[in-house]
């Protein structure tokens, strides 16, 4: 079977429909989309595995740009993503957003990063605090901040919210766009020459169909780099464990942010309950496809850690866990996107690295104006283009957690 498409989108994850959606909605656009997924579960999607926050508190003007949009996409939901029915029935859409902020901390050795951070992101128009450990203390009685220096506080535009709700908001609307998803795997894409350069031409599915199409976007996650290599391209792009572990305590602990510990250790909220992760040590890092979940890292690395921050978690017990997959760039842990030189109608969205839900409704609108206009118009995200990896010129960002 063949058939045909405008734009297909490889990956019907949090990316893959943000894109699809800022393309079927543009009045600029007249052609068709098709989303392919190989899991319409999502039950190992890394967005509905991920800790599902946002923040603002980047260290790279771009990060913090999109993640402004994020917030403003994410307060603005039915505005977006509201469809004739529930509008009708006046049942506005709700995500479970909380604006609770992200604390990042420091300490001394730490200070001067964040005050050189905290200048950006407020020039931008985030809205962040520096507090010294003394207001650190007052306003949050039941942690350690003996060994503090400073923490940056979002006093809103930063928080979480259930990510499988927006993905399936984002499906429901896609839908009523015209979108078609379809259940199944690209195992293959073939090229050959158009208009005197190479393209894309059709992509294989697992189930013996050919989509034939005009664009095609790598929305693959973890999965891209298999991708990218179906056109013979080299995407440094790995799967990478990441556990998400949750706890109860016994002790009442109110008005508690996100925390992101020194050490790189965070925890939040949950319900009655707390989440908290922490990444693997350098070198401890491999790439991998499981989701066994490495409960050695609470009890070894993570419980410790909790306990010096807020005594009241020496006593807590942990009572689930979950291991997801970042989708890890190994050159700089930051978006590669946009067309590739050798392919120009291949489009990546690949290597988040742990930021992709967040960063999806900005780049869900970038991919839709490349392919539309043929450059960025709301946001000139190029910094985050192919040519930095075949030049080995890394984009540094300083706060990726």
């Amino acid at each position: 079977m063949r058939s045909t498409s405008d734009v297909v989108v490889i990956g019907g994850g949090i990316i893959g429909s943000a894109a699809a959606y800022f393309l079927a909605s543009s009045p600029d656009f007249n052609g068709t989309v098709t989303v392919v997924e190989k899991d319409s579960s999502y039950q190992k999607c890394s967005t509905t595995l991920s800790a599902a926050s946002i923040r603002q508190q980047f260290s790279t003007r771009e990060n913090i740009e999109i993640s402004l949009f994020g917030i403003q996409f994410l307060r603005n939901l039915n505005q977006y993503l509201g469809i004739e029915e529930s509008l009708a029935n006046n049942t506005p859409h709700d995500i479970g957003l909380q604006e609770k902020g992200y604390l990042l901390l420091a300490s001394p050795a730490g200070a001067d990063i964040l005050h050189r951070n905290n200048k950006l992101q407020t020039e931008l128009g985030a809205d962040i605090s520096l507090l010294p450990s003394s207001i650190l203390q007052e306003r949050f009685p039941w942690m350690n901040c003996e060994d503090l220096a400073l923490g940056s506080l979002g006093n809103s535009g930063e928080g979480w919210f259930d990510a499988y709700s927006l993905l399936q908001l984002f499906k429901a609307k896609n839908k009523s766009l015209a979108v078609t998803y379809i259940n199944d795997e690209v195992t293959g894409l073939k090229s050959g020459q158009q208009n005197g350069s190479e393209q894309i031409t059709h992509a294989r599915l697992r189930s013996g169909q050919e989509i034939a199409g005009k664009y095609f976007i790598n929305a693959a996650g973890p999965a891209a780099a298999s991708i990218a290599s179906m056109a013979g391209i080299n995407l440094p792009v790995e799967s990478r464990k990441r556990c998400v572990f949750v706890f109860n305590c016994r002790d009442q602990i109110t008005n508690c942010p996100l925390v992101v510990d020194p050490s790189g250790a965070y925890f939040r909220p949950e319900g009655h309950n707390f989440i908290c992760g922490i990444s693997p040590q350098e070198g401890n890092d491999p790439a991998c496809n499981d989701f066994d979940v490495d409960y050695s890292l609470f009890e070894d690395v993570l419980w410790p850690t909790l306990a010096h921050r807020v005594p009241a978690f020496e006593s807590i017990k942990q009572v689930n866990a979950w291991a997801g997959h970042y989708a890890y760039n190994l050159l700089d842990q930051n978006v590669i996107l946009g067309p590739s030189p050798q392919i120009g109608n291949l489009l990546f969205a690949n290597g988040f690295s742990g930021h992709g839900l967040q960063q999806a409704p900005a780049v869900g609108r970038a991919l839709s104006e490349l392919i539309l206009y043929g450059s960025y118009r709301e946001l000139d995200l190029s910094v985050f283009n192919f040519e930095r990896i075949l030049q080995n010129k890394p984009v540094k960002e300083l706060n990726v957690i």
